[in-house]
């Protein structure tokens, strides 16, 4: 068990900073892509890593009777990651992460209202918790823009909680890969259009970091896949917010931002909350819905 856990804990690290590291990398794409065009490729380029995995044991696997479902579970997903890749562009890095660290604390309420689970007391308290943290976080600036852009990112992190809600609904009948599958499917097809329409010319020299985009992206996802396979979340899903230190190093190395003390009060408050959440509820599968 103490093996598994450690085991879990590095997955868990890892997945993390991977993930951290496609943030900065949307958040430096953000400068010369439209959000459309980086939410494309990363869906785009992740089924294209992500397709050999899935299909060494051919297609069989993939039948499904819930395709209703994977596409609910898609448009949601697609528009969280709309929301929170436009939070990462807009925001200092370590504060978009933050907010979009909020995400878990919502999946209680939607599973009671969705699935008539009972939201427990500590899922209460650590809402209100979490919600002073963003309140922290919003207040610094005092720029309205900012709020907005703020705003738009929490607005992601609640749709990450229902496209998350919605794979326990399915993972009745539907195991993870037909799920990651069907969603890097779905989501590449839908966001074809929009980033169709909101085409900016691609310099030659982004063709190899978006394709590493791509690669990055899945490996984070799969990493964290695993940890939470092999491990309790109650356990080590206290290590998912390490995402608050990689992006307060990246922030500071290559943006030169320093969050204000509001900033880290507010992590503190989300982190605190994160961890009443994880240890008073119950274990909810933990596949990344909007990164």
């Amino acid at each position: 068990m103490i093996n598994q856990l450690r085991l879990g804990a590095l997955f868990l690290l890892g997945g993390e900073a991977l993930l951290a590291i496609m943030g900065a990398m949307i958040k430096h794409f953000s400068d010369t892509l439209s959000t459309e065009q980086i939410v494309f490729f990363r869906n785009a380029f992740g089924l294209l890593v992500l397709l050999p995995l899935v299909l060494r044991h051919g297609i069989r696997p993939l039948a499904t009777q819930v395709l209703h479902w994977h596409l609910f579970r898609s448009l949601v997903g697609i528009a969280a990651m709309y929301c929170y890749f436009w939070a990462l562009g807009n925001m200092p890095l370590t504060e978009a992460f933050l907010v979009n660290l909020s995400s878990p604390l919502f999946m209680p309420f939607i599973a009671w209202w969705w699935l008539s689970e009972p939201a427990g007391k500590n899922s209460i308290i650590a809402l209100l918790i979490g919600f002073l943290g963003v309140i922290f976080i919003l207040q610094p600036s005092g720029d309205n823009a900012m709020t907005w852009v703020a705003l738009i990112g929490l607005l992601g992190a609640v749709l990450a909680a229902l496209a998350r809600v919605t794979i326990r609904r399915m993972s009745v009948t539907e195991p993870s890969q037909r799920i990651v599958f069907y969603f890097a499917l779905i989501a590449t097809v839908i966001s074809a259009i929009p980033a169709a329409l909101n085409w900016q010319p691609v310099a030659n020299e982004l063709w190899a970091p978006l394709l590493l985009l791509g690669l990055i992206a899945t490996l984070g996802q799969l990493a964290i896949t695993k940890a939470y396979r092999i491990a309790e979340a109650g356990k080590v899903g206290v290590y998912a917010y390490s995402a608050v230190i990689y992006g307060a190093l990246m922030g500071w190395y290559f943006w030169q931002e320093v969050p204000l003390w509001t900033t880290w009060a507010g992590a503190a408050l989300i982190i605190g909350a994160g961890i009443l959440n994880l240890r008073g509820s119950r274990p909810i599968p933990h596949l990344p819905a909007n990164r």
